[in-house]
């Protein structure tokens, strides 16, 4: 029996180690949402897949869902983006962002939009990466997964088209009842 092999991007945002030399890994991908997928052999120095693999990293990935789950049959690296930020807070945001993914999306829900502001935040990242940008990405992803209703004093937050000009149209009172309503989601979400 054949299996179909999905060709995705996807952003790493997590691995543990199985076995001796296999490993697997918690992969945000444009199609299939938030899946853990296994590699055989990904650790050992032969391997092709280990630097595209690596956390953190973009990567445009071939997957085959087996009985067993996701199994990675290719990997291509496309860029590391904690080595490719250009300042500690850039590293910062990275990791804050890549753990409120890790938090709060499950399963496996298609979850384009928030694929394309997610990542295109990330790598629009410049040398003067500001808590602001931090603030916006977490209300849009919080938004897009459900546990923020949008507002009438910060819907201009949620509706641009990326987090950089969201920022460009953050207000003292916008940003006061935004972070309120992320503070309210994660106490609210139990998570």
């Amino acid at each position: 029996m054949a299996y179909a092999i999905y060709i995705t991007e996807a952003l790493v945002c997590g691995s543990r180690q199985n076995n001796t030399s296999d490993m697997s890994y918690l992969l945000f991908t444009r199609e299939a949402g938030m899946i853990w997928a296994s590699a055989k052999s990904a650790r050992e120095e032969r391997s092709k897949h280990r630097y595209a693999l690596q956390d953190f990293s973009l990567a445009r990935m071939s997957l085959v869902r087996g009985k067993g789950g996701w199994r990675v049959t290719g990997a291509e690296s496309l860029e590391n983006l904690y080595f490719r930020s250009p300042s500690r807070e850039a590293r910062t945001l990275l990791r804050n962002t890549v753990r409120l993914l890790r938090r709060f999306l499950h399963g496996e829900s298609s979850a384009p939009a928030l694929y394309d502001d997610v990542v295109g935040t990330l790598q629009a990242l410049s040398d003067n990466a500001k808590e602001d940008i931090e603030f916006v990405l977490a209300l849009r992803i919080l938004h897009a997964l459900g546990y923020i209703a949008p507002k009438d004093v910060y819907r201009v937050l949620i509706e641009t088209a990326n987090a950089h000009e969201a920022c460009a149209a953050l207000s003292p009172e916008s940003a006061a009842h935004g972070r309120k309503a992320i503070e309210r989601a994660l106490t609210a979400s139990q998570l």
